[in-house]
C-alpha cells in the first residue's frame, strides 16, 4: 500500500497540485529555468509559438465562431472540427500559464478579451459549445461518442485552473466555473448517465476541486472514472477500446485503443486516487501505466503505433516506420509520469518525464517555432515535402514540419506544456526538496521550517556536471535530492563518491554549501527487446537522455538512410551533442520478386553474412544527431534504428 502525506499547496502556481501524496510540487513561483535547453525553448514558445497559434486561430476562424455563436450565425459559419473549440481553451491556457511565469500584460489583456468572448457564447444553465445546441445545429449531448463537448469543457476548465492558481478571479474562472457547475448538474447521479468519448473532463474536475475545494466537482470526476467501461458508448469498428470504455478502469492490466484518450484518462485516475486516498485505484493506474511502458513504448517515449486509430498496438508491436507517436500523447504521458513521482515519492519517474519532453515534445516544434509534427517516427523511407506556409495541412500526412493542421492539437499543447514547464522541475516534502529534472534553475521555497533557496548550473544534456549551490537553508535538518537517471547508475558520482541507486541524496547543507553530481554523458549503443519484431538486428544510439538518429543530411553522393548499414566492430565516435558511427553502402538488387532462397541451402539457417538482393559497397563515415533536431536542414530520410552489419 501507498501511504498518502496531506500536503499544503496553497498559493503554488502549478499545472498539477495534489493535496495529498509523497511529495508537492514546486511550482514556476518557485522554480525559475534560468539557461539551457528548455529555457530557449520557453523563450520561443513566448515571443513565437503562442502568437503563432493565436494568429492561426484566428485565421482559420476558430476563434470567430465564438463571435458567430454569439450573433446567432455560426450555423452556417462555423468551421473546425467539433472539437476545435478546446484548441483555443488550450491556446488561453497557454497565455495564462505565461502570463503567470513573466507577467506580460498583453497576453493578460488576450485572455480577458477571450474569454468575454466565451462568455457572451455561454447558456444561462452553463452550457458553452459553439458546435452544438443552436438552431441548426444537432442538440447538446446528441453524440457523446464523437461530440467531445465534454472534453472542449475539460481544456477549458484547465485554462481557468491557471488562472485561478496564479491568483486571478476574473473573466475566465467564472466561464468555467459556470460550465463545471452545469456538467455536475446535468451528469451528476441524477442526470445522464455517460462518458465522453474523449476523456479529460476527469483530470480538469479533479483540479479544479484542488483549486476551489469544491467537493461536487471531484465527486463529478469519480462519477466519470466509475462510469468508463460500462458500455455506456456504442461500439464502433475500433471497439470500445479505443475511447477507453471496453472494461472498467479497476480491471484493465494496460492502456489501450486511442493513445492520448487513455493517458488523459489515466492522469484523471491518479488525480481521483491521491484526492481519495483510494490506494488500490492507483496501483491500479500505476500498474497499468507501468506494462504499457515495458511493452507499447518506443525508445524515444512516444506510444502509438497505429495510424488508423491513433492507437497503442498489441505488445511489443512497435514498428519504427509506422509509429504514430503523436506529441499529445507525449505530453499527456508527461502528465501521467509526474503525478505518478508525485504521489509515490519515486523519482525514477521523472526518467519517463525527461525522455518523453527531450525525445517527443522537443521533437514536435521546428527551431523558430512556427511549424510542428503531429506524428514523431522514428523512422523516415522517402524525404518529407515542404509544407506550405500558408496552407492547412492533414494531420497525419507524412512531410515536414506544418505551421497548422485540420486538427490542431499538437501546437496548443506544446505551448501550454513550455509555458508551464518549470512546474515539472522539482518538488518538496517535510525532509526537503528533489530534483526531478536536471536544468538550470533557481529554487526557492520552505522546508523544515526555513526557507531553501538553490541555483542549479548545468549545461545538461550536453554534458553531465550539475552543481547546485546553496544560496540560503534552514537551520533545521533537511535533505536535498537529485534523480540519477536510470543509463547512469553505477557510474555517476556525487562530490565525486559512487552513487548507490537512482537518487544521489546529500544531508547537513548550509548556506555556501555546493553540491556537485557528475553524469557519464556519452554515447552509448541500445538494444532492442527480442520480441520488438520490426528492429531486430538493429541497433540505436544515446546520448544522456537524447536518442540520436542518423539523417540522409548527413550522408554522402545522396545516400538514403535505408542505402547503409553499420560496420561491425567499428568504434562509435562521441561528438556532442551526437556521435559518429562508420557505415558501409548496402547495394540492392532490382528484381521481380523481393525473395530469394538461402544459399546455406534448406537445412541451414543463414549466417550474418548473408543477404538476399544486396551486396556490400564502400565505407562512409556519418554523423548521428539528436533527433529533436532532425528535418529543420530540409527534406531528408531519417532512421532511429539502424541495421547492424
Amino acid at each position: 500500500m501507498i501511504s498518502m502525506l496531506s500536503n499544503d499547496t496553497r498559493g503554488v502556481v502549478a499545472p498539477a497540485l495534489p493535496g495529498a501524496g509523497r511529495l508537492r510540487p514546486l511550482g514556476i513561483d518557485e522554480v525559475t529555468i534560468t539557461d539551457g535547453f528548455w529555457a530557449q525553448r520557453q523563450r520561443v514558445n513566448a515571443t513565437a509559438t503562442i502568437d503563432h497559434c493565436d494568429a492561426w486561430e484566428q485565421r482559420v476562424g476558430w476563434i470567430d465562431n465564438f463571435a458567430a455563436a454569439a450573433e446567432g450565425t455560426v450555423a452556417r459559419t462555423r468551421t473546425g472540427r467539433e472539437f476545435s473549440d478546446s484548441d483555443v481553451y488550450k491556446l488561453v491556457e497557454a497565455m495564462a500559464w505565461e502570463v503567470a511565469r513573466t507577467g506580460d500584460p498583453r497576453l493578460d489583456a488576450r485572455v480577458e478579451e477571450l474569454a468575454q468572448m466565451f462568455e457572451r457564447v455561454q447558456e444561462p444553465d452553463g452550457y458553452l459549445s459553439t458546435r452544438y445546441g443552436r438552431p441548426g445545429q444537432e442538440p447538446r449531448y446528441s453524440d457523446l461518442a464523437w461530440g467531445h463537448e465534454l472534453y472542449c469543457y475539460g481544456h477549458l476548465i484547465q485554462a481557468a485552473v491557471a488562472r485561478l492558481r496564479s491568483g486571478r478571479q476574473d473573466t475566465l474562472v467564472r466561464v468555467a466555473l459556470r460550465a463545471a457547475d452545469h456538467v455536475c448538474e446535468a451528469f451528476g447521479p441524477d442526470g445522464i448517465a455517460s462518458v465522453c468519448g474523449h476523456p479529460e473532463i476527469e483530470v480538469a474536475l479533479v483540479e479544479l476541486y484542488r483549486a476551489t475545494g469544491e467537493r461536487r466537482y471531484l465527486d463529478q470526476a469519480r462519477l466519470f472514472v466509475e462510469r468508463r467501461g460500462t458500455g455506456t458508448l456504442p461500439d464502433i469498428e475500433f471497439g470500445r477500446a479505443y475511447y477507453q470504455d471496453d472494461v472498467p478502469v479497476r480491471d484493465a492490466d494496460v492502456l489501450r485503443g486511442h493513445a492520448v484518450r487513455a493517458l488523459y484518462l489515466t492522469a484523471g485516475v491518479v488525480d481521483l486516487a491521491v484526492e481519495t486516498g483510494d490506494d488500490d485505484l492507483l496501483e491500479v493506474a500505476r500498474r497499468q501505466y507501468a506494462r504499457t511502458l515495458a511493452r507499447r513504448t518506443y525508445l524515444t517515449g512516444g506510444m502509438g503505433s497505429h495510424h488508423q486509430d491513433e492507437a497503442y498496438g498489441d505488445d511489443f508491436e512497435l514498428p519504427p516506420d509506422r509509429s504514430y507517436c503523436e506529441t499529445c500523447a507525449g505530453v499527456a504521458s508527461v502528465m501521467v509520469a509526474w503525478r505518478l513521482s508525485l504521489a509515490t515519492g519515486d523519482l525514477a519517474w521523472g526518467d519517463v518525464v525527461e525522455r518523453t519532453l527531450y525525445n517527443v515534445v522537443a521533437t514536435s516544434p521546428a527551431a523558430d517555432g512556427r511549424s510542428f509534427f503531429y506524428t514523431n517516427p522514428l523512422h523516415k523511407r522517402v524525404p518529407g515535402q515542404e509544407a506550405d506556409a500558408d496552407q492547412v495541412s492533414p494531420r497525419a500526412l507524412s512531410r515536414l514540419r506544418a505551421p497548422w493542421f485540420e486538427v490542431s492539437c499538437c501546437p496548443t499543447n506544446v505551448a501550454r506544456t513550455f509555458a508551464s514547464l518549470a512546474g515539472y522541475v522539482a518538488s518538496a516534502d517535510e525532509q526537503g526538496v528533489q530534483l526531478h529534472q536536471l536544468v538550470p534553475c533557481t529554487v526557492t521555497t520552505r522546508v523544515a521550517g526555513g526557507d531553501v533557496r538553490l541555483e542549479v548550473a548545468t549545461r545538461y544534456p550536453e554534458d553531465g556536471d550539475v552543481v547546485v549551490r546553496v544560496l540560503e537553508a534552514p537551520d533545521g535538518p533537511w535533505e536535498l535530492s537529485l534523480r540519477v537517471p536510470a543509463w547512469a547508475r553505477g557510474a555517476a558520482t556525487l562530490d565525486g563518491v559512487p552513487v548507490d541507486g537512482g537518487v544521489a541524496r546529500v544531508a547537513g547543507l548550509r548556506a555556501g554549501s555546493t553540491v556537485r553530481l557528475a553524469l557519464p554523458v556519452t554515447v552509448r549503443v541500445t538494444l532492442p527487446d527480442e520480441r520488438v519484431d520490426a528492429v531486430r538486428g538493429s541497433v540505436a544510439f544515446e546520448r544522456g537522455p537524447v536518442v540520436l538518429c542518423l539523417e540522409s543530411s548527413d550522408l554522402p553522393d545522396g545516400l538514403q538512410v535505408d542505402d547503409v548499414e553499420l560496420v561491425p566492430g567499428s568504434p562509435v565516435q562521441d561528438r556532442g551533442p551526437g556521435a559518429r558511427v562508420r557505415l558501409r553502402r548496402v547495394e540492392h538488387d532490382e528484381r521481380a520478386w523481393p525473395y530469394a532462397a538461402s544459399a546455406a541451402g534448406a537445412a541451414a539457417v543463414p549466417g550474418s553474412d548473408e543477404r538476399a538482393l544486396a551486396s556490400r559497397g564502400a565505407d562512409v563515415e556519418a554523423d548521428l544527431v539528436p533527433y529533436n533536431t532532425w528535418a529543420n536542414r530540409g527534406p531528408s530520410t531519417m532512421r532511429i534504428w539502424v541495421p547492424a552489419g
